[in-house]
């Protein structure tokens, strides 16, 4: 008689259980980035704000909180905190979810506003075994994808020339939403809140910074932040490049673009967030297929920040962004402020933290705690 096969027990992987701080516009693309993967399952999410949380609520039947504090208490099984609270929050927040309730973290940008911040959050999640998981989303996007890989292969050469152009729109009515907008406080500036994805990319395709000089403005809203910024920038590479940043273009958002001059081409990736390749001088017929019509600025980058979150936790392949690359990129956000600050040349080596970018404001940080 034949021997029957035993039949493989096909083993359940359990979901990542994910809980939710602050419920604003930003929680829409998280949220639907996790209903897409199978291995994620929101089971609490938490804002200060009755009408975000009623908002949520409406299409989303989930346990729901008005403070952290409760919904840790509450939803011990809780594996990673998303943080989706202003700005200038961050750090206080990641660092009592890390430190009291040793939970894994997946942090918004900018990660923190001040780089010694950052820098006390890595050291204590590597205290309890934990991980952070920073938001570059538009590292994400397919242009961006690619013109990486060509990069690395050395299809452009070795980049020269490098310039970054942001021209978006932001009138008084932004500002005036929330009291923490448009402070150095809670907020930054053009540089901080809707530059620091482009700047982050800029290290990205290009390597480290050597030098920035900066010069900083407010012409299109009464803030008490830079609404516009101008830079020159040395790479490590030797490569030169330059930054135009405002949110005082007018009356709407216009372009989010990298240009990249290279020994053997040239590359440019713009669009409304760096979405489209529009030039690629070695062969211009890859640029369709490595362009995407994105619905708003954030594009679909956190469908594949979730698989990225994903892949780690379950330990199948390393977060892309390690501890260095992101506090680079922070560090580099402070050199713009500390160069304008200073009126000089600043070493990225030898930056610290901006004296007005994440200063203290006790008023604003009680409404948020």
């Amino acid at each position: 008689k034949k021997k029957k096969k035993k039949k493989k027990k096909k083993i359940k992987k359990k979901k990542i259980k994910i809980g939710l701080l602050g419920l604003g516009r930003i929680a829409g693309h998280h949220t639907r980035a996790i209903k897409k993967n199978k291995n994620f399952k929101i089971i609490a999410a938490c804002d200060l704000k009755k009408i975000n949380r009623d908002n949520y609520l409406k299409k989303n039947k989930i346990n729901i909180y008005n403070h952290y504090d409760e919904m840790l208490r509450q939803e011990k099984d809780i594996d990673i905190v998303a943080i989706m609270s202003p700005s200038g929050m961050h750090f206080e927040h990641a660092y009592k979810i890390l430190n009291k309730y040793k939970k894994n973290i997946i942090i918004e940008k900018p990660t923190c506003l001040r780089t010694s911040n950052l820098k006390k959050l890595y050291s204590i999640a590597g205290k309890h075994k934990k991980k952070i998981y920073p938001v570059y989303q538009n590292r994400n996007n397919k242009c961006v994808i690619e013109l990486k890989k060509l990069i690395e292969n050395k299809k452009l050469g070795k980049i020269k020339i490098a310039n970054l152009i942001l021209r978006w729109c932001r009138p008084q009515r932004y500002y005036d939403l929330s009291v923490w907008r448009g402070t150095y406080s809670h907020d930054g500036g053009a540089m901080t809140n809707q530059g620091i994805h482009y700047i982050d990319l800029l290290r990205y395709l290009v390597g480290d910074v050597k030098k920035v000089f900066c010069k900083m403005g407010t012409f299109g809203s009464k803030i008490e932040v830079e609404d516009s910024a101008i830079a020159n920038i040395e790479f490590n590479s030797g490569a030169i490049g330059t930054l135009e940043v405002t949110t005082a273009a007018r009356p709407v958002d216009y372009e989010a673009t990298i240009s990249l001059i290279g020994t053997k081409g040239v590359a440019k990736i713009g669009g409304l967030a760096a979405n489209i390749m529009e030039v690629y001088s070695p062969d211009p017929s890859i640029c369709k297929k490595n362009s995407e019509k994105i619905p708003d600025a954030y594009g679909f980058g956190h469908y594949k920040l979730y698989r990225d979150v994903k892949d780690d936790f379950f330990n199948k392949k390393k977060f892309p962004v390690n501890s260095k690359d992101c506090i680079e990129t922070v560090k580099f956000l402070n050199s713009f402020y500390i160069s304008d600050e200073k009126n000089k040349n600043v070493s990225i080596k030898s930056c610290k933290d901006s004296k007005r970018l994440g200063k203290k404001n006790e008023k604003i940080s009680k409404l948020y705690r």
